[in-house]
C-alpha cells in the first residue's frame, strides 16, 4: 500500500483540519496553525528581550543609563561596521572571481569534475552567497564588539605627559592607540587571508585558474584579481612590521620587559627594512596586474621570506650570542634602568620613601617610652578569625549571618580614633527553616543592623567589646538606617514597597510584638517598579517564575530589587573598572554605605613589567579577592582612580574621582560622561573612612620586592630581591603568603600615630629572617599613599614572622601552656602576628585564641598575647603583661588600666588590669607555675642520675597537668 492509499482509504487522518490545500497539492496553514506560530514568534520575542529590557530598566533605576546606552551603541556601531566591511569585501569579491569566470575551459579530466560540482552549486548559488554574507557579518561583527574598550580609549584619550624613551612618543600612543592599530592591521590581514581563499576556490571551480594546463594557468582576470590581492595582503604586512617596532617596547623576555640590546640594534632596524622589502614585494604584485608572469612576484616573496629568516631571526641571534652574553650585565645596563624607572612609574611607586633602620635586639626596662601611642593602638581583634565570635554573639537568628572574614576600619570616639572590626548583620536565605518563594522573594528580604567592636580591647572572658550590636541597635555610632537590602549575602530578588497592604517584610525579632517580629515595608528610591501586567510578564520570563506574574501579594505600588551585591552593581555602572575584592561597610551620614575600590588598569605602558592579576594579590585570606575573580588578566599599570559607594539601603551607585591626574581615568570619565563625580563632591565623613586599597597593596608589594634596587647593576644581580614571608598564623608547609595588616600606627619620626597598612619582607631564598618592614599612609591627607620601607642592613639577623612563630612554639613554658590548651578539649587559633617598628627594633605581637572542640556552638575567645624582641619572648593574658616578661618589668609603653564591657579602656586588658580575669585563671596559672616547675626538677634529675626523684617530678608533673585542664575547663 502506497502513501495514497492511506488518504483514499478510510484510515482517520489525526492532522486533517489543521491546514487547508490550495491548488497544486500546497497546504495552506489553517487559524489554528497560524495561532500557534503568532504564539510562537511573540514568545521567542519576549523571552530574547526580557533580560535586555529588565537590564535596561537596572540601569534606569541607578540612574546610569548614559552607560548603558553607550556600551550598547559602541558595540552596535562596531558590528555592525566590521561585521559589513568585512561581509562586503568577501562577498566583492566572490561575485568578481564568478563573473569574470572564463566562457570556454578547455576539456580536461579534472575540468570534467569541476562540472559536476558547479552543475549542484549554480541552483543554489544565491542563497550560498547570501547565507555566507550573513554568516561573515556575524562572526566578523561578534569578534568586533570585543574591541568596545580599545576604540573608547582610542578615541577620547589623552595625552599622558611623558614620552617613552626609545621612540620619543608619548605614553599615551602606547596605551590608547596602538592597542586600537594592531587589532585594525590584525582584523584587514585575517579578513584579507579569507578573502584570498574563496576568491582561489572560485577561480578554480569556475575555470580561472587552470593548475592542469601548461600555459595560461590563470585567465587575465584571475591574476589581475589575485595580484591586488595579494598586494594588498602584502603591504598589510609591511604596515604590521612597522607597528610591530613599537610592540617591542611590551616585549617580555628572560630578564626585563621592553626593548633591550639585541631588540635596539638588531630586531628594530629588522622589522623596518622588512617593512621596506614588504613594499617593494607588494609594488612587484601590483606590476603583475600588467604582465602575464608570476615571476616577479615570486622573487619578491622569496626575498620577504629569506630577509625575515636571516634579517629578523639569525641576525639578532648572532648579536645575542656573540656580544650581549659575553658582557650582559654592562649591555643591558642602560634597557634594565628603563624597566625600573617604568615599572615604578607605571605602579604608583616613584614616592618611596626608604631608610635604613639599624634595629636593635637588645631589651631594656622602659624601652617603649616613646612608643606609647603605637602600643596602645595595638590590634588584638583578628578579622579573620573573628566570624565565628560575631555569629554567636550577634547573629541572633539563624536568618542572619556574617562575612567569613570581617573588615577593620576606624572610628573617632570621644575624640580618639581607634580601630573598629566592623560587619554588617545580612541576612542568611539558608538559615530560614521555612522556605518557600513568599519567604524567600516577599517576606526575608533584608539584613538589619551593623556590628562594630574595639579592634585592641576585650572583655573579661576574652570576648570583643562591642561599639555597636544587637537588635535594636544600640546608640555607639548615633542614628543611622539599620536595615541592609543590599550587600554581600542577599536573595537574587526581593519584591517590597507596596503600602496598599499591611507590611510583610520581616523586620527583625521583637519580643514585645504578639507575633514575636517587628515588620516593614521598603520606602527606599532604589528598584524597579513591577506593578504592571508588562512589568510582571518579563521578570516573570527573566526569573522563569511564574508566581511572579500570579501572586495577589504584588501590588501595583510593587518594586522588585536585583543586582544586589555591591561589587556586581559597581562593575555594571562602571564596566572598564577593574574593582578591589574587598568592599567594607561604614556607618557614614546616618546610613550604612559600602566603600569599594575601583582600579584602572593597562597592559600597555612601555618598558613596564606585567603581572598576572589572579596570582599577584593571593594570599592564605584572599582566595576569592578581585584579582582572583580577575582570571589571567595580566597588566602593567594601575591606578586607584575611583571611590565607589553602594548605599545598603536604596542601593544607591556613585563613582568619585579619587586619583584626578591619570589619564586613562580622564579617557573613561570623558567617553561615559557625567558618571564619575569630583573628589570634592566627598563629604569629609566619607573621606575619614577611605582607606588604602589592600588589592592593590598587595600587587604593588609584589612588584616592590624586586624593584626596590634603584640600580641596574643591582637588579641584574637579583641578590637584594625579596619576597613575602609565608603566613606564620597557618600551620604547615603550604601556608601562602602572609597579608597585609591595617592597623594604627606611628613609625619612629612621625609624632603622631596614623592608619595604615603594612607587610614585612623576607629575602628571596630560603631564609626567613626580616629583610625590610614596609607601611603606607591609609588615612586621607597629605600621609595618604605614602610609601615608607624601612630596610634592615644585611649583616643583621632580625627575625621574620616565620622565625618568630617558630621561636614562640620552641619556647618551653609556651609550648607547654599551648599543649596544655590544646590536649583539653580546645583548640588554639592564632591570630594575625602583627610587626611594629617601636623601641628601636622591631617588636612581634600575636594573639591567641582559644575556641573549645566539644561544643558546635563554641567560638574563638581572646585569651593569651604572644609577644618577640630580640631574643626575649613573653605570654601573659595581657599585652601590657606579656611586654612587662620582654622588657625587665616594665616595658614603658604605659598601658591603660582595664577595659570595660563597653570598651572604655585600652589595649587588651581586663577589669582589674592585673593579668587574670577570674578564680579560676589564678588556679590555671598556679598548675602551670607547678608544672613548670616539676618540668624543671624532672630534667635536673635526670641529669643527676637520680630516677627516685625523677619518679616523683614526673608525678608531680602530671598531677599538675590534670589540675591546669580542670582549671581551664571551669
Amino acid at each position: 500500500m502506497t502513501f495514497g492509499d492511506f488518504s483514499n482509504s478510510g484510515f482517520n487522518n489525526p492532522f486533517k483540519g489543521f491546514g487547508n490545500r490550495t491548488g497544486g497539492g500546497r497546504r495552506r496553514p489553517g487559524p489554528f496553525a497560524l495561532t500557534l506560530i503568532a504564539l510562537g514568534v511573540i514568545a521567542t520575542i519576549l523571552v530574547s528581550l526580557s533580560g535586555f529590557y529588565t537590564d535596561y530598566l537596572w540601569f534606569k533605576s541607578v540612574d546610569f543609563t548614559t552607560v548603558w546606552s553607550t556600551v550598547l551603541l559602541t558595540k552596535a556601531s562596531l558590528f555592525v561596521i566590521f561585521g559589513l566591511l568585512t561581509s562586503l569585501i568577501l562577498i566583492t569579491n566572490i561575485v568578481i572571481a564568478y563573473r569574470k569566470r572564463p566562457i570556454y575551459v578547455p576539456l580536461t579530466v579534472e575540468a570534467d569534475n569541476l562540472e559536476r560540482y558547479r552543475a549542484q552549486i549554480d541552483p543554489i548559488k544565491r542563497w550560498i552567497t547570501i547565507g555566507a554574507s550573513l554568516v561573515f557579518f556575524y562572526f566578523a561583527g561578534s569578534s568586533a564588539t570585543n574591541l568596545w574598550r580599545d576604540w573608547l580609549l582610542f578615541r577620547n584619550g589623552g595625552e599622558f605627559g611623558s614620552k617613552d624613551p626609545q621612540f620619543g612618543l608619548d605614553i599615551s600612543f602606547f596605551l590608547f592607540k596602538l592597542p586600537f592599530y594592531q587589532a585594525l592591521i590584525g582584523w584587514a590581514i585575517s579578513t584579507l587571508i579569507l578573502t584570498l581563499i574563496a576568491t582561489v576556490v572560485v577561480h578554480y571551480l569556475y575555470g580561472g585558474i587552470r593548475p592542469q594546463v601548461r600555459e595560461d594557468r590563470t585567465t587575465v582576470a584571475a591574476r589581475v584579481q589575485l595580484s591586488v590581492l595579494l598586494g594588498i595582503f602584502v603591504l598589510l604586512k609591511a604596515v604590521a612590521y612597522w607597528f610591530d617596532r613599537y610592540a617591542l617596547s611590551l616585549k617580555e623576555s628572560r630578564l626585563i620587559t621592553g626593548l633591550t640590546f639585541t631588540d635596539v640594534n638588531a630586531v628594530l632596524p629588522a622589522k623596518a627594512i622588512l617593512s621596506g622589502i614588504a613594499v617593494i614585494c607588494a609594488l612587484l604584485f601590483f606590476a603583475n596586474i600588467l604582465r602575464r608572469s608570476w615571476v616577479l612576484p615570486a622573487a619578491g616573496t622569496a626575498l620577504l621570506l629569506v630577509s625575515s629568516l636571516l634579517i629578523s631571526g639569525i641576525y639578532p641571534a648572532l648579536i645575542q650570542q656573540f656580544q650581549v652574553r659575553p658582557s650582559e650585565s654592562s649591555k643591558e645596563a642602560p634597557f634594565i634602568q628603563r624597566n625600573i624607572e617604568s615599572t615604578k612609574s607605571a605602579y604608583g611607586l616613584t614616592d618611596l620613601e626608604v631608610k635604613d633602620y639599624n634595629a636593635t635586639i637588645q631589651t631594656s626596662a622602659g624601652q617603649l617610652s616613646d612608643d606609647k601611642a603605637t602600643i596602645n593602638n595595638i590590634r588584638l581583634m583578628d578579622p579573620n578569625v573573628l566570624s565565628a565570635t560575631f555569629r554567636q554573639l550577634q547573629q541572633i537568628k539563624p536568618y542572619y549571618t556574617f562575612s567569613s572574614s570581617l573588615d577593620i576600619d576606624r572610628y573617632t570616639l570621644n575624640g580618639v580614633q581607634r580601630d573598629a572590626v566592623v560587619a554588617v548583620r545580612e541576612l542568611n536565605i539558608l538559615g530560614n527553616p521555612q522556605r518557600n518563594w513568599i519567604n524567600d522573594h516577599l517576606v526575608y528580604t533584608h539584613g538589619f543592623g551593623f556590628v562594630a567592636a574595639y579592634g585592641n580591647s576585650r572583655d573579661a572572658d576574652g570576648k570583643p567589646n562591642f561599639i555597636l550590636g544587637d537588635i535594636p541597635p544600640t546608640k555607639g555610632l548615633g542614628e543611622f538606617q539599620p536595615r541592609i537590602y543590599f550587600g554581600e549575602n542577599v536573595p537574587e530578588y526581593s519584591i517590597v514597597g507596596s503600602t496598599s497592604t499591611e507590611p510583610i517584610e520581616f523586620d527583625y525579632p521583637d519580643d514585645k510584638s504578639p507575633n514575636g517580629q517587628a515588620n516593614y515595608t521598603y520606602t527606599g528610591s532604589g528598584g524597579v517598579p513591577v506593578g504592571s501586567i508588562f512589568s510582571r510578564l518579563l521578570f516573570a520570563i527573566n526569573y522563569q517564575e511564574q508566581r511572579i506574574l500570579l501572586s495577589n501579594l504584588i501590588r501595583p505600588d510593587s518594586k522588585i530589587l536585583y543586582n544586589r551585591n555591591p561589587r556586581e552593581r559597581v562593575e555594571k555602572v562602571a564596566p572598564w573598572l577593574t574593582l578591589d575584592g574587598d568592599p567594607y561597610p561604614a556607618v557614614i551620614d546616618g546610613k550604612v554605605v559600602w566603600l569599594l575600590d575601583g582600579y584602572t588598569t593597562s597592559a600597555g605602558y612601555p618598558y613596564s613589567r606585567r603581572s598576572t592579576l589572579a596570582t599577584a594579590a593571593t594570599d592564605d585570606f584572599t582566595q576569592t579577592s578581585l584579582f582572583a575573580t580577575s582570571g589571567s588578566q595580566r597588566v602593567n599599570y594601575i591606578r586607584n582612580s575611583v571611590k565607589a559607594t553602594v548605599d545598603a539601603y536604596d542601593g544607591t551607585v556613585t563613582l568619585y574621582a579619587w586619583d584626578e591626574k591619570d589619564p586613562v581615568l580622564k579617557a573613561w570619565s570623558k567617553a561615559f560622561d557625567g558618571t564619575v563625580k569630583p573628589r570634592s563632591a566627598m563629604s569629609d565623613a566619607l573621606v575619614s573612612h577611605v582607606r588604602y586599597p589592600e588589592d592593590m597593596f598587595r600587587l604593588q608589594r609584589e612588584i616592590l620586592s624586586e624593584y626596590h634596587v634603584g640600580t641596574a647593576s643591582a637588579f641584574y644581580s637579583g641578590q637584594d630581591f625579596w619576597r613575602i614571608p609565608r603566613d606564620p598564623s597557618t600551620l604547615g608547609a603550604n601556608a601562602g603568603a602572609q597579608p597585609p595588616y591595617y592597623y594604627t600606627m606611628a613609625l619612629p619620626g612621625e609624632e603622631k600615630p596614623s592608619f595604615k597598612i603594612s607587610t614585612p619582607f623576607v629575602p628571596r631564598g630560603g631564609r626567613e629572617n626580616l629583610s625590610a618592614f614596609a607601611v603606607v599612609g591609609s588615612d586621607p591627607g597629605e600621609g595618604y599613599g605614602k610609601w615608607s620601607v624601612l630596610v634592615l642592613p644585611r649583616s643583621t639577623n632580625v627575625a621574620g614572622p616565620s622565625q618568630v612563630a617558630s621561636n614562640f612554639e620552641a619556647k618551653p613554658e609556651v609550648a607547654l601552656e599551648l599543649s596544655l590548651l590544646r590536649q583539653g578539649g580546645a583548640n588554639v587559633v592564632l591570630g594575625n602576628l602583627l610587626t611594629l617598628p617601636v623601641g628601636g627594633g622591631l617588636l612581634y605581637v600575636q594573639p591567641v585564641y582559644v575556641q573549645a572542640t566539644a561544643n558546635t556552638a563554641a567560638y574563638p575567645l581572646l585569651q593569651k598575647v604572644l609577644v618577640s624582641f630580640g631574643d626575649q619572648i613573653g605570654f601573659a593574658d595581657t599585652v601590657a603583661g606579656a611586654l612587662d616578661q620582654v622588657f625587665g618589668g616594665n616595658s614603658g609603653g604605659e598601658l591603660g588600666t582595664g577595659t570595660s564591657s563597653q570598651g572604655s579602656g585600652t589595649t587588651g586588658e581586663t577589669p582589674s588590669g592585673t593579668g587574670t580575669t577570674s578564680t579560676g585563671n589564678a588556679a590555671l596559672d598556679a598548675a602551670l607555675r607547678s608544672a613548670q616547675q616539676a618540668l624543671r626538677d624532672a630534667d635536673a634529675a635526670l641529669k643527676a642520675g637520680d630516677f627516685t626523684a625523677y619518679g616523683k617530678a614526673q608525678a608531680r608533673l602530671k598531677s599538675a597537668i590534670e589540675a591546669a585542664i580542670s582549671a581551664q575547663r571551669r
